[in-house]
C-alpha cells in the first residue's frame, strides 16, 4: 500500500527542509506558504504547490499563527493532522478541539539559530530526536502515519505525552535560550574588550539566542510555567559551592550511555514506556516498532 501523500504548510527552515527530505526519501509531497519566494523555493526542489493538501498534513508555523493555519486551505477532512512546533500544550488545546483524535502533536530537536527558506537543509532530521505526542484520545493509526513522516525524514520517534514533552524541553531547550540571552546580555555589561576576547565557549553558549527574538519569546512564554521550574533548578544548581557545580555538570555531560537494541508493540502503554526510558523508535514494522533505549533502561 503507497504512503499517503505529505502536505507542508509552511515551508521555511523546518517545513521547506521536511518537504526536501520527504522529496528524496520518495515521498509525494504538496506544501503552501504565505510567502512567494517560499513556494517558488520549494516548487524548485520538487514539491508539488497547492491549498488542497491530504494525507498527513504537517504545520511548520510559528507558535502564535498555529490555530489558524489551516485557514483558507483545502485540506481533507480525512487527513491526519500534526505540527512541528516547539511547545505542546497550547498547540493541542487549541488545535485538539478542532481536529480530535486525529491530530497529533509533534517537535523534531533539531532546528538551528537560522530561518527562513534560505536556510532549508534536507538534511536536518537525520539522527534527531522527533517527539510526537500519544494523549488518551490520540488514533494510533494516525499516530504511526505521522511517525511514519518522520521516520522518511531521517528522524528517531520519540513517543510522549505533551505535558512530558512541555516539562523535557523546558530543561534542555527553552531555559538554554534564556541563558544564552543572560550571558550575552551579561557580557555586552563588561564592555568592548570582553566582547573582543570572545571565543569558542561564548560562541558555543549564545548561539541559540541569535534566533528571532519573536520565536524565543513565543517559545519561552508557550511554555511558562515549566521553563521557571526548570530555571528555577537552574538556579539552586548555581548556589551550591562551584567545585561540587562543575565536577556535577561535567559528570552528567561526560556520561555516555551504550544502547541496546528493542522491539515493542504498537500499543500505547509500551510506547510511551519506550519514550519515558529514553529510548526511541527507529523503524516501523507490522504490529512492532524496532528502537532503542540505554544501556540498563
Amino acid at each position: 500500500m503507497p504512503a499517503p501523500p505529505v502536505g507542508v504548510v509552511g515551508l521555511g527552515q523546518l517545513g521547506g527542509s521536511l518537504a526536501a527530505a520527504l522529496v528524496a526519501a520518495g515521498r509525494e509531497v504538496r506544501g503552501w506558504d504565505v510567502d512567494p519566494a517560499a513556494r517558488d523555493a520549494a516548487a524548485d526542489r520538487g514539491v508539488r504547490v497547492t491549498r488542497e493538501l491530504a494525507g498527513v498534513v504537517v504545520l511548520a508555523v510559528p507558535l502564535p499563527v498555529t490555530a489558524g493555519a489551516l485557514d483558507g486551505l483545502d485540506v481533507d477532512p480525512a487527513a491526519t493532522v500534526t505540527d512541528l512546533g516547539s511547545v505542546k500544550g497550547p498547540v493541542l488545546a487549541s488545535l485538539g478541539p478542532r481536529l480530535g483524535g486525529r491530530f497529533v502533536g509533534g517537535h523534531p530537536m533539531c532546528g538551528t539559530e537560522r530561518s527562513g527558506h534560505e536556510a532549508t537543509d534536507p538534511g536536518l532530521f537525520r539522527g534527531a530526536p522527533w517527539a510526537l505526542c500519544l494523549e488518551p484520545g490520540t488514533e494510533l493509526s494516525r499516530w504511526l502515519r505521522a511517525a511514519e513522516v518522520a521516520l522518511d525524514a531521517g528522524a528517531e520517534v520519540v513517543p510522549v505525552t505533551a505535558a512530558e514533552h512541555d516539562d523535557a524541553v523546558a530543561a534542555v531547550s527553552h531555559v538554554p535560550h534564556l541563558l544564552a540571552a543572560a550571558l550575552a546580555a551579561a557580557a555586552g555589561e563588561a564592555g568592548p574588550l570582553a566582547l573582543s576576547l570572545a571565543a569558542g565557549s561564548f560562541r558555543d553558549g549564545t548561539r541559540v539566542i541569535a534566533s528571532d527574538p519573536a520565536f524565543v519569546t513565543a517559545m519561552v512564554e508557550g511554555n511558562a510555567g515549566p521553563t521557571a521550574a526548570a530555571l528555577a533548578r537552574v538556579r539552586a544548581q548555581l548556589d551550591r559551592p562551584w567545585p561540587d557545580l562543575v565536577t556535577a555538570g561535567h559528570a552528567v555531560r561526560a556520561a555516555s550511555a551504550g544502547r541496546r537494541p528493542v522491539r515493542v508493540p504498537v500499543d500505547r502503554p509500551a510506547l510511551l514506556a519506550l519514550g519515558r526510558a529514553g529510548g526511541a523508535v527507529t523503524r516501523r514494522l507490522a504490529a512492532f516498532v524496532e528502537g532503542w533505549v540505554p544501556e540498563g533502561a
